[in-house]
């Protein structure tokens, strides 16, 4: 862990969905403190609710009620357009399916982010040093069909953290990886923290991953039900 400060703080966050004949209520009083430079683990089987709590820390979506802290800023309490400037600059994604654009090679793919992000600067350099960061300046003139389903994570990745985020979301990432790509796709999480200084919040259900995590939540029913600190 690089840093002591706090990146995120959640507290009594719920969230609540209309449901036939009531509400569904997929968090319950959530609080989690996140913090910044390090790896933060969701855990949680399906349904849990561990999706929903990342949508809310990210500004995807808004809780019912609490208060969701980004960098000391109230993230609930921002308008559309400023949540939309909040994902833009300062935060990054990467989910199970990695859709990259089939037409554009490794490179293009994370130069393309740069440019949605309005990055000015040389972008070439930049993407080809994401690449390197995640192994794979070697591939970078490989369309994406020409390379493994880890290898396109790894691509994924490397286009999420190009804008230089203060955080990455990344939702499931290892979803669809065997047990030894996703070890390594964790171990490039944990590379880039020491590397670009950002702050990492990933869900996951897979038990093998959980003693890499700098901070595990366990997330049960829509309730926090274990905390593990490093």
């Amino acid at each position: 862990m690089t840093d002591s400060r706090l990146m995120l703080r959640a507290r009594g966050v719920t969230r609540a969905f209309p449901v036939s004949g009531g509400k569904f209520w997929a968090l319950r009083g959530i609080d989690a403190d996140i913090p910044a430079g390090a790896l933060t683990i969701l855990k949680g089987r399906s349904g849990s609710g561990k999706t929903t709590l990342l949508n809310i820390l990210s500004a995807l979506d808004r809780p019912t009620a609490g208060e969701v802290l980004f960098d000391g800023q109230d993230v609930a309490r921002m308008s559309e357009n400023e949540r939309t400037r909040l994902r833009r600059r300062r935060i990054g994604f990467v989910f199970q399916s990695v859709a990259l654009i089939p037409m554009m090679n490794a490179r293009e793919n994370v130069e393309f982010a740069l440019r949605l992000a309005r990055v000015r600067g040389n972008l070439s350099a930049r993407a080809m040093e994401c690449l390197r960061l995640v192994g794979l300046d070697k591939r970078a003139g490989h369309m994406p069909q020409e390379l493994s389903g880890g290898e396109q994570q790894r691509v994924a990745i490397a286009r999420a953290i190009a804008h230089r985020p203060s955080v990455l979301f990344a939702d499931e990432p290892t979803g669809e990886l065997d047990t030894n790509t996703s070890l390594r796709v964790v171990k490039i999480f944990k590379d880039l923290i020491e590397a670009e200084g950002v702050t990492i919040v990933m869900t996951t259900h897979d038990t093998g991953l959980m003693e890499i995590g700098d901070r595990v939540y366990e997330i049960e029913d829509g309730e926090i039900v274990h905390a593990d600190h490093a």
